[in-house]
């Protein structure tokens, strides 16, 4: 039995607790007291635990585990990035028109907004806004963000109302694309050239993106999420979460990183360090991002050779020194840094710089690493960074003939060395998996499955991605528990089910080591407590005693 106590807030009884935790890895009861797990046993320990004021929720034969925490995701700018239409379900220039002229689709504040849409859909044509105005017209502006965050589709109204005539020099990788004539064709690369058309895209009231944001936590709570590592922190992210946060009880927890841009002076740097007093009720600023590359379906990604267009080839920071210095200057200030890299030169720069970086309480990460070779893997073990890997990337958007845009950009070789999940945990690197949401789904349970499968969730039909880079059930289940602990610094604290530790946990109405990953995928979640508190219940899979 574990400690005996009395008087727990909240005791959860399921048919089994995974608890992650080598001195004791099953239990079937877990008592909680002001947000912390004071008591791991039986069923028959229950009597010990319970006080007058105890909430004992029996959960039948739901297995519970400690807290999912989503490694990577973006629900503040993703709430703003995902207003209006979903187009992640176009798979063809027709299908895009066809979702462009659905019902209920119609301007909101005078333009017309999409989302998630997949290179994949123009086939090898140009992506240009050809298919945009045969759907809605020249006279509507509309802007469309593609799935891989870094590109967005726009009408000819939308370049015409942010004065976007022609080809423009950037730095960091961006590109307004022109046809042959010097004409762009709607298509924006990397977020200088983004935000020149954002910069007129009207702004939604803050109360309604704070009932967005609201929403979208709600839903990763249901989902069994109890925690997130949100990679940014910029704009008036600050006035969101402390509104938001006077407003409700958020319903999990979130770390932000705020961006470090190159060119990004002492002053600003010192900035970054000062912010890292941010936080509230749930929330906290922990962290800094850096972005090293672009991505590799844009043709801005960092890679040692061009790709097969003859792109790839230069950093997102035009001084890589530069990030460098940041790096080493914040990290020595105590500041975890966090590096988008997805291409291998990407990669072995960022593992360099942070090979000699000054150690924080939580792990400097990488996150994406897209493509590598073999020499890159074991250096995440022996420098001790994270790899922070997002299965669904993999799984949602390449194929295993290599059709897909990312391979056929990447050439055979270097695709079949993608998303390397199983030979980074194999090597002993800590791997922390998440969903980048919006750009993939946040729904831990299929992100559970789709690292086991290497193919989408429910589609039988799709021949897995580098099948020898599955992970185990196990190996998933730690990359959202026990990993993302270690990775945050918090492994004597938070990932397991044990005496002492938060008390963030997910209980699934099926056993997630123990499910096929395709019924894991649509298995409801009963229940969701984060810091104690439940804050996803399915009623009808739990009983109170």
């Amino acid at each position: 039995m574990g400690k005996i106590v009395e008087g727990a807030d909240l005791i959860l009884v399921a048919g089994r607790i995974h608890t992650l935790d080598p001195a004791r890895p099953h239990a079937q009861s877990v008592a909680i007291k002001d947000g912390v797990i004071i008591g791991v046993g039986d069923r028959t320990d229950v009597r010990d635990w319970r006080g007058s004021g105890t909430e004992v929720i029996d959960l039948g034969t739901a297995t519970v585990t400690p807290g999912l925490v989503d490694g990577h995701s973006h629900p503040l700018v993703g709430a703003d990035m995902t207003e209006g239409v979903d187009l992640s379900a176009a798979s063809t220039v027709g299908e895009l028109i066809q979702a462009l002229r659905a019902d209920g689709v119609a301007p909101d504040m005078g333009w017309i907004r999409g989302w998630g849409l997949d290179p994949n859909t123009f086939g090898t044509s140009p992506i240009t806004y050809e298919p945009l105005i045969e759907a809605l017209g020249e006279s509507i502006p509309v802007y469309l963000s593609l799935n891989d965050g870094h590109s967005a589709l726009v009408s000819p109204a939308a370049l015409r109302l942010a004065g976007v005539t022609g080809h423009r020099e950037f730095d960091q990788g961006a590109r307004i694309v022109c046809d042959s004539a010097g004409r762009p064709t709607g298509h924006l690369l990397e977020p200088a050239a983004m935000d020149l058309v954002l910069a007129v895209v009207p702004v939604a009231p803050m109360s309604r993106r704070r009932h967005r944001v609201a929403d979208i936590l709600r839903g990763m709570a249901e989902t069994g999420l109890t925690a997130a590592n949100v990679m940014d922190f910029d704009g008036d992210s600050e006035e969101v979460i402390t509104g938001l946060a006077e407003e409700i009880e958020l319903p999990i927890q979130l770390r932000f990183a705020p961006r470090c841009h190159p060119g990004t002076g002492r002053a600003g740097l010192d900035h970054i360090v000062d912010l890292q007093r941010r936080g509230g009720r749930r929330w906290r600023v922990d962290g800094v991002k850096f972005v090293i590359d672009g991505t590799i379906d844009g043709g801005t990604a960092w890679l040692d050779e061009p790709d097969t267009l003859g792109q790839s080839t230069v950093p997102f920071w035009p001084e890589p020194a530069q990030y460098r210095e940041a790096v080493h200057y914040l990290a020595s200030r105590g500041v975890p840094t966090v590096t988008h890299a997805i291409g291998d030169a990407g990669v072995r720069y960022a593992l360099e710089t942070l090979k000699d970086a000054a150690p924080t309480t939580a792990r400097h990460r990488i996150e994406h690493i897209e493509t590598i070779p073999n020499e890159l893997v074991s250096k995440f073990r022996e420098y001790g960074v994270v790899a922070s890997m997002q299965p669904t990337h993999c799984s949602h958007f390449t194929r295993a003939d290599h059709t897909d845009n990312w391979s056929s950009r990447l050439g055979d070789e270097r695709a079949n060395r993608g998303f390397r999940t199983r030979d980074l945990r194999d090597s002993g690197a800590t791997v922390a998996l998440g969903s980048d949401w919006p750009i993939g789904p946040y729904d831990a349970r299929a992100i559970l499955a789709d690292a086991q499968l290497r193919r989408p969730a429910g589609r039988e039909d799709v021949d897995p991605v580098s099948p020898a880079q599955s992970l185990t059930a196990a190996m998933a289940l730690e990359g959202y528990t026990t990993h993302a602990a270690r990775a945050a610094g918090r492994a004597d604290s938070a990932g397991r089910v044990a005496l002492g530790y938060r008390a963030d946990l997910t209980a699934f109405t099926v056993d997630p080591l123990l499910a096929p990953p395709d019924e894991l995928a649509g298995a409801p979640i009963a229940v969701t407590v984060t810091e104690g508190a439940i804050t996803h219940r399915a009623d009808s899979s739990a009983t109170r005693a």
